[in-house]
């Protein structure tokens, strides 16, 4: 934590300082992540050889294909997740920039806020998977479900929450990032209204994906990653805009939402039991 957030804070300390006191402009930007990653890397080295931390030893590394299959198994779904996330970034700024710069800049905006929200949901996750990995590996099947579930409704009331905020103060929140621009403004306030209506399920999407990627499922934690900026995101942003115009850019989003929200709720439901019965067969036995 300390690691992370210490790069966090001088990486944005540096950016106004690079961009305009040195005018360095994007170089400044990409200047001042190089050095806060590097500050957060060299913390996080030094603090994994302290205290009762795994310390990392050149002399226990020992590559095995065994050992990357695993890693692949486990890190693909979150690499898929956040490869397709740049990749259908891509894709909105074109179907956006057909109606010109507001729209890119009103969805860029709408983005960014609603990823603020969806960070709150993956520490969440983060937090969830240790305690789900630990359990479903030592067979307390029953800690699994608990945590799962309480996990699911903290989720759920916090991205309502923030939902409900999006859906009242969506033009004020528009208004702080281009308060000059009215066109912006509209644009992005309908974007993020239609989008916070839609953001309590990426709570379902998200802690299913946490849950099947943790217990090794990775078939089913690859599907649930790339359905909602893939699957459905991506044909959503190149087609509703061809029938509804610029409307169809604002709600391409909110219907990948729903979609995915299907197909997580189906692999969900199918794991769940898989796990309950489990617990009987742990019960009987």
């Amino acid at each position: 934590m300390i690691g992370i957030t210490t790069g966090g804070i001088i990486n944005v300390i540096l950016d106004p300082i690079l961009i305009f006191k040195f005018n360095m402009g994007t170089g400044g930007a990409a200047l001042a992540t190089v050095i806060s990653q590097f500050i957060s890397f060299c913390i996080l080295v030094y603090n994994s050889s302290i205290g009762g931390n795994i310390k990392i030893k050149f002399s226990d590394f020992t590559p095995k294909w065994v050992m990357y299959k695993e890693i692949l198994r486990g890190g693909l779904p979150s690499f898929y997740r956040q490869a397709l996330g740049s990749v259908a970034m891509i894709f909105l700024n074109f179907s956006a920039g057909f109606y010109g710069d507001a729209a890119i800049a009103a969805m860029t905006i709408v983005g960014r806020v609603i990823h603020f929200a969806i960070s709150v949901m993956l520490g969440l996750g983060q937090g969830f998977q240790p305690v789900c990995g630990f359990n479903y590996g030592a067979k307390h099947y029953d800690r699994v479900l608990k945590a799962f579930w309480f996990t699911v409704k903290l989720s759920i009331t916090v991205l309502s929450l923030l939902g409900l905020i999006g859906l009242i103060t969506s033009p004020s929140i528009i208004t702080v990032f281009r308060k000059e621009d009215l066109e912006v403004i509209s644009i992005g306030s309908l974007a993020l209204r239609l989008q916070c209506l839609t953001l309590p399920l990426s709570a379902w999407i998200i802690m299913t994906n946490m849950l099947v990627q943790t217990i090794g499922k990775a078939k089913e934690a690859t599907l649930v990653s790339i359905s909602r900026q893939g699957l459905f995101f991506i044909p959503s942003i190149l087609i509703l805009p061809r029938i509804f115009g610029l409307v169809g850019v604002q709600i391409s989003q909110p219907v990948s939402d729903l979609l995915s929200f299907v197909v997580a709720l189906i692999v969900g439901r199918n794991v769940l039991l898989e796990i309950k019965e489990a617990i009987k067969e742990e019960n009987q036995s």
